[in-house]
């Protein structure tokens, strides 16, 4: 929920500040995100993993560091919590609760830079836990998808709930639902694409660890190669 409150609640803070300035609205709406990612990456990380990413929780799963059993739970709650998040925002902001997205944007240049950015989340989220430094995530995480919002013609969304959710806010961070089909085909390519070159660049050290550690289970956060930390 916090997620998506906080891109759509910035983009629609970034239109008011910043009227018809549109690359303004873009630097404030990508710092805001950046910022608050890393934030809500080190105060969920502990309790959930800060599970709000379908795709990473899939790529999680295919590694073995989440059960198939526990995806298939994360998956709907992410999905919620980003449509009630963006609620949230338009509520914050007295706009109406819900307000279908206007934002036509699956061009094929929009799409594949979908590809391109869920395959640099994941292979960034990997390469980190599988060299010993998942205790960056939280920073890289936030400065990936910070920058991503300019090196990628979609903004980067990187992510299939938040997809979802901006369907929910006509705002500037909103994308019209006849786009999202594509744009979540999209990540899960990149996913798949993500999950490749991980294996290619870093394949399995001898104790092979989890993304995502569970928090019932003490061992997990004491072995040094099972720190829990997830991305947007």
């Amino acid at each position: 929920m916090r997620l998506a409150a906080l891109v759509v609640g910035s983009g629609i803070a970034a239109v008011q500040l910043s009227p018809d300035q549109v690359g303004l609205q873009l630097v404030e709406n990508a710092a805001a995100t950046a910022a608050g990612l890393f934030a809500i990456i080190l105060m969920v990380g502990p309790v959930s993993g800060a599970h709000f990413n379908p795709v990473v929780s899939l790529v999680d799963a295919a590694f073995g560091g989440l059960s198939w059993r526990d995806t298939a739970a994360y998956l709907p709650a992410q999905v919620v919590g980003c449509v009630a998040g963006a609620v949230l925002a338009n509520l914050m902001f007295d706009r109406s609760a819900v307000s279908i997205a206007t934002h036509h944007r699956a061009s094929g240049a929009h799409l594949l830079a979908e590809v391109v950015a869920t395959a640099g989340l994941i292979l960034l989220i990997f390469s980190l836990v599988r060299s010993d430094r998942a205790k960056r995530a939280p920073a890289a995480v936030g400065a990936y998808i910070g920058a991503a919002y300019w090196f990628t013609s979609s903004t980067s969304f990187a992510n299939p709930a938040i997809t979802v959710g901006r369907m929910f806010s006509d705002s500037f961070a909103g994308v019209a639902p006849a786009s999202a089909p594509a744009f979540i085909a999209a990540q899960a390519l990149g996913g798949a694409v993500g999950y490749g070159l991980v294996r290619l660049f870093y394949p399995p050290t001898a104790a092979p660890g989890r993304f995502l550690s569970d928090p019932r289970r003490p061992a997990d956060a004491a072995h040094p190669s099972r720190e829990r930390i997830t991305p947007r």
